[in-house]
């Protein structure tokens, strides 16, 4: 069952508002089985609203509108729907004493624009719409269905999930559709392409696999069709299986789980603690850490060692050691991890020393050198890493290595 969303008004298409409606409509779709083959967005404007309507017809048994369904003169979709669909507007009395009622609760007097949002196009099936004046409309033409549905995010997800999702349930016969993603870190997408080939080309026929890459992460989403969902999982674990014998160093969870709570899961199972000391992440990693509800139980607190100063004075990094290699070096990471043991007393211990950017490198050390150091009271580990030109990007690449340094040579 293939689905298109249509996304009205120029607030879209001027960058205004992000449209973030149609991410909602296709996640909810998706689990009962319906995909999502294509989202428009037009312009508040008939002969365009129409033109997408038409090009969806090819595509789609589904075509979903949202937006344009307000009081005031610039919201067209009604009339252009009654048009289309060879009908006129009517008065819709429970229509009418809803908005009157909720109009009522808050405070607001009805007037005559109110009082249009009752009327709807005759052959429609009307969406009761609980927490807004606009109602949803439904119809069906030529084996299709259609539905127009308000732009207000929380009215539009009132009826999707209330209204929508339920007629489908009870009008269609669909697939299952199940997906499970994989996360990893510490491969680039096109070496992990090349590691896993094999695999790849071996998955069955209903299984699909996409590469996902983000800084500093790669997901791996498997998406499974079929008539069983049971079937379906047990296929897709199954190969999940097959995958952690291939790349175990770098899968470090599923299904968008963050590293920071994979990491915090193992040191709290494993009932050990860590701080960090760091430099280019100025803090980051801290942050991320800090985010996990519960944390203090494994996190002791970190030192933004950004200036040399501080790296001596408080991390006891030699100075001789600074002025001989640098602050971005094998030599000054060790002795900041080092420092940082005996300060905070720690299990473990990360330290980082990096050159973000976009500005301060040379061509022995150009922007994005950074060392990282894992290290506990019998071993240490320094890792050098080139990321790239964009600091934001450095950062958090950084920080996703660091924590991954920690769980693979550590906690695993």
């Amino acid at each position: 069952m293939k689905a298109e969303i249509i996304t009205i008004g120029d607030e879209i298409l001027i960058g205004q508002i992000v449209d973030s409606n149609s991410a909602f409509i296709a996640k909810e779709l998706n689990k009962v089985g319906v995909s999502v083959v294509q989202i428009t967005t037009t312009s508040d404007d008939a002969d365009s609203i129409v033109n997408s309507i038409k090009q969806a017809e090819h595509r789609a048994s589904i075509i979903i509108l949202t937006g344009g369904l307000g009081p005031t003169k610039d919201d067209i979709t009604k009339l252009i729907l009654a048009k289309y669909f060879n009908t006129e507007l009517v008065f819709n009395k429970d229509v009418y004493n809803h908005v009157e009622s909720l109009l009522a609760g808050r405070g607001i007097t009805m007037n005559d624009l109110n009082k249009k949002q009752a009327y709807v196009p005759k052959n429609c099936e009307v969406l009761f719409n609980k927490v807004g004046t606009a109602p949803g409309m439904l119809f069906k033409q030529n084996n299709k269905v259609y539905i127009s549905i308000p732009g207000v995010p929380f009215e539009m997800k009132h009826i999707i999930t209330e209204r929508f999702i339920p007629f489908i349930k009870e009008t269609f016969i669909t697939e299952e559709i199940v997906h499970k993603t994989i996360m990893t870190q510490g491969i680039p997408e096109s070496h992990l392409a090349k590691k896993i080939e094999l695999w790849e080309d071996n998955l069955p026929s209903k299984i699909k696999l996409a590469y996902l890459p983000q800084p500093g992460i790669v997901r791996l989403r498997l998406t499974a069709r079929g008539k069983n969902r049971a079937n379906l999982i047990s296929l897709i674990e199954i190969e999940i299986e097959k995958l952690q014998e291939i790349i175990p160093e770098a899968i470090y969870g599923f299904n968008e789980e963050k590293i920071e709570l994979a990491v915090y899961k193992l040191l709290k199972s494993q009932n050990k603690t860590m701080a960090t000391a760091e430099s280019c992440t100025g803090g980051n990693i801290s942050a991320l850490i800090t985010s996990i509800p519960g944390s203090s139980a494994i996190y002791k607190g970190s030192v933004i060692a950004y200036s040399n100063e501080i790296k001596h004075k408080i991390l006891h990094v030699a100075e001789q050691t600074l002025d001989s290699y640098g602050a971005v070096s094998k030599q000054t990471v060790e002795e900041m991890c080092k420092g940082l043991l005996n300060t905070f007393n720690t299990d473990y211990a990360i330290s980082v020393s990096g050159i973000a950017g976009p500005n301060g490198g040379t061509d022995e050390k150009p922007v994005g050198t950074t060392w990282i150091c894992i290290a506990n009271k019998n071993k240490l580990i320094a890792e050098k890493y080139l990321f790239g030109e964009d600091r934001g990007r450095n950062i958090r690449r950084a920080t996703l290595t660091a924590l991954n340094l920690l769980r693979t040579n550590f906690l695993s």
